[in-house]
């Protein structure tokens, strides 16, 4: 029975770190639309593909977390990992939308690439890095790189505020319907970044039993 329970906590993790993977190919995908043309309606259609398989992951790590929930009886430091389990493949699964969401503007929108004079490719690089790290920190149980990457929330904050001020001022002359394209890509590597600082915050609750929105009653169970 406990070689039976050792065996799907490694699953977990393997499920855990492969649906990270995906999420960091779905947002390099991005970043290559962002830089060149030539491959435009084939990596939009890889990021569509890659977002099925996240989709699936999702329901296969869900899946694995109900039967050690129900069929094993996990201490209290697994059962911390399975519940931030469940709760980081909701955010990979909103990152998976979010790089669809990109891809569907630079398909269908007016953005010229590769797009110069504002950061929204270090942007994308720079989430890609967030997610890589926030899925590393939960398989290593790693927290000093979970709390890197929940601080690193600030500096891609602060590289959003700076893209948005750029094309507030509009020194590469976009016209107005590319300015709005790029503010919401930029917006949503916005977003993908606080679902990496998201995963973050759980891998540090699954650790220390304690998780930084302290208020919710639910936390305090797991926590004992």
């Amino acid at each position: 029975m406990r070689e039976r329970y050792i065996e799907k906590l490694s699953q977990l993790h393997d499920e855990l770190l492969d649906m990270g993977m995906l999420c960091e190919q779905a947002i390099m995908k991005t970043y290559r639309l962002l830089i060149s043309r030539e491959l435009r309606e084939e990596q939009a259609a890889e990021i569509s593909r890659l977002e099925k398989e996240i989709d699936a992951k999702e329901h296969s790590v869900e899946a694995i977390c109900i039967q050690l929930l129900l069929r094993q009886q996990p201490v209290a430091s697994d059962l911390r990992r399975i519940s931030a389990a469940l709760k980081m493949v909701t955010d990979m699964e909103r990152i998976g939308d979010q790089a669809t969401d990109i891809a569907e503007i630079l398909e269908t929108g007016s953005i010229d690439v590769p797009v110069k004079g504002v950061n929204i490719s270090g942007m994308a690089e720079f989430t890609m890095q967030m997610v890589n790290k926030s899925v590393e920190a939960f398989i290593n149980r790693d927290l000093e790189l979970a709390r890197e990457v929940i601080d690193s929330d600030d500096i891609l904050d602060k590289m959003f505020v700076e893209v948005r001020r750029t094309l507030n001022e509009n020194t590469a002359g976009f016209t107005s319907d590319q300015i709005l394209d790029l503010l919401m890509i930029a917006k949503y590597y916005e977003r993908i970044g606080d679902h990496a600082t998201n995963i973050g915050e759980w891998v540090e609750f699954s650790l220390l039993g304690k998780h930084r929105n302290g208020e919710d009653a639910y936390f305090d169970i797991f926590a004992q």
